[in-house]
């Protein structure tokens, strides 16, 4: 059930500690779990009092759910579009979940748009997606450029195959992350960095050159100069304040 999904059940009881710990749910607290599955987070989280919403895009698993945790609030449908409605407009919650690895890259991109941002997320992911995401130079990287402009990632714990079932076939890992306070960030943050890792092994100066004249050039020298930026670095050594000057540039 689910597998089709994408869906791996977590069965380590570790690691939902883990979880929980990193989350740190209060009584009354607002979390959202997306993935629940067969519920063994969803236990775990309901054991601290906290009042959860479940995403889950598998119909008899709603059921299901429905039937192990009466009462429980599970939202039918693609976290991916539910997201963004479900989240409460005052702010004050969290998110959690197991989540299938094919969607953690769009998922972190909708959870980085959301407004107000939650006060923390933990999520089960890929490992090597979680390695990404906490990278710094000389291994920057678009995710980990990304995710850090409006969070802090941290890993928690690695996650060996069999913590599943089924096991995948690849590492997990547990990452939280810490949104910063100031959510409102460069507006072209997005643009600029699929431009300045369109091509990791070019310059920063090649990757965000616009197609042009020999004057449109020079004068974005003259203004990733002004900024700090070295024109021949490449992306992977920049920091993430170097990101930071150079998405609030505003390029055309």
């Amino acid at each position: 059930m689910s597998r089709r999904l994408g869906q791996h059940f977590l069965r380590d009881k570790k690691v939902l500690r883990t979880i929980i710990r990193g989350l740190d749910p209060a009584p009354g607290e607002k979390i959202i779990e997306i993935g629940p599955g067969h519920g063994q987070l969803t236990q775990a989280l309901l054991a601290t009092g906290a009042e959860i919403i479940a995403l889950e895009r598998d119909a008899d698993l709603v059921l299901w759910l429905g039937q192990r945790f009466p009462g429980l609030d599970v939202r039918i449908g693609d976290a991916l579009r539910l997201l963004p409605a479900v989240a409460p407009s005052n702010g004050g919650y969290k998110i959690a979940g197991n989540i299938p690895y094919y969607i953690t890259g769009r998922l972190l991109r909708i959870l980085g748009r959301l407004r107000p941002l939650p006060q923390s997320i933990v999520l089960l992911v890929q490992k090597e997606v979680a390695l990404r995401a906490v990278a710094q130079p000389p291994h920057m990287n678009r995710l980990a450029a990304a995710v850090q402009l409006w969070s802090e990632p941290e890993i928690l714990a690695l996650v060996p195959p069999e913590s599943f079932a089924p096991p995948p076939e690849v590492d997990s890992a547990v990452i939280r992350l810490i949104p910063h306070s100031d959510q409102s960030g460069p507006p072209s943050a997005e643009r600029i960095l699929a431009r300045l890792f369109a091509q990791p092994r070019k310059t920063v100066l090649n990757n965000l050159l616009p197609k042009g004249s020999l004057a449109a050039k020079t004068s974005l020298i003259r203004r990733l100069k002004a900024a700090g930026i070295n024109p021949a670095d490449r992306p992977q050594d920049l920091s993430l304040a170097d990101i930071q000057n150079i998405a609030a540039l505003e390029y055309n």
